[in-house]
């Protein structure tokens, strides 16, 4: 709208335990701003870097996340971002005037120099001084390393929502828990004024008995933190990811529940953004 400035939301997607897709939750949520005309960030905070090699991104000269962190008095985010392949797609289905925003954080395994349990209280505000000198983006996502480290207390300082991934399985569900009490201990330190921290069932089967269980378990334990829709387990999503590709881009029909799963979820983390500024 014309004259509105907007407040960047910042989201976090964290779990503490590795393999339950949290950055295929973060590669659909990014899939879904760009079909929906967010201009959106994703920073790839993980060492291993998958979230860029799914956004098919090329570096060209640009410093990656663990550079600018290192050199962050001077480094311009800006400056350094990518723009995802998704882009270019997504625009040819646009008109010239509305080019879609996607742009990328390139990771690189530089960062694992900050994913130490002893970071200093002052290197927990790198990423927050990178994103005070940002602008042009409504949606940040944050995918980070799935670990209690610096780089993911580094990205739940500059965060204003967290989104939590689960599995509907024991060792996934007990994690999302210890995460929580980690989350509390950490904005009482840290992050007084972090906001909601919501939890959200990743690679769900229906036909499993253990997970229908589990779901009920998560339920019980998490409350009103636990968002809709649940993303259900899907046969192509690995050959989506494989082919760096956007699930809204990919062309089979059989992606379309998805495509409506992702939209819900992006819609429920939009609904607690900051409000826009006349």
């Amino acid at each position: 709208m014309k004259g509105v400035v907007w407040s960047v939301h910042v989201v976090s997607i964290s779990s503490l335990k590795g393999g339950v897709g949290k950055t295929s939750v973060t590669l659909g949520l990014a899939s879904a701003a760009l079909a929906a005309g967010i201009p959106t960030l994703v920073i790839d905070l993980d060492p291993h870097a998958d979230a860029s090699t799914g956004l098919g991104v090329r570096v060209n000269g640009k410093q990656p996340i663990g550079q600018m962190l290192k050199n962050v008095r001077r480094a311009r985010l800006q400056d350094n971002v990518a723009a995802s392949a998704w882009q270019s797609k997504a625009a040819e289905k646009k008109s010239r005037t509305r080019i879609p925003v996607l742009d990328v954080a390139v990771g690189d395994a530089f960062t694992g120099i900050y994913d130490r349990p002893d970071l200093r209280t002052r290197d927990l505000r790198r990423l927050s001084q990178l994103l005070s000198r940002t602008s042009g983006y409504q949606l940040v996502l944050i995918d980070c390393p799935p670990s209690l480290n610096g780089l993911t207390r580094m990205a739940w300082s500059a965060s204003d929502q967290l989104l939590l991934v689960a599995e509907p399985s024991l060792f996934s569900v007990a994690g999302t828990e210890r995460t929580q009490r980690a989350l509390e201990l950490f904005r009482r330190e840290f992050a007084p004024s972090l906001g909601p921290v919501r939890v959200v069932a990743n690679r769900v089967r229906k036909d499993s008995a253990e997970h229908t269980f589990r779901l009920n378990e998560m339920r019980q334990m998490f409350g009103d933190s636990m968002v809709k829709p649940e993303i259900p387990e899907h046969p192509e999503w690995q050959q989506i990811q494989g082919a760096a590709y956007s699930v809204h881009q990919w062309p089979s029909k059989a992606t379309a529940p998805m495509l409506g799963q992702f939209d819900a979820l992006l819609k429920e983390l939009m609904s607690a953004a900051p409000t826009p500024n006349s």
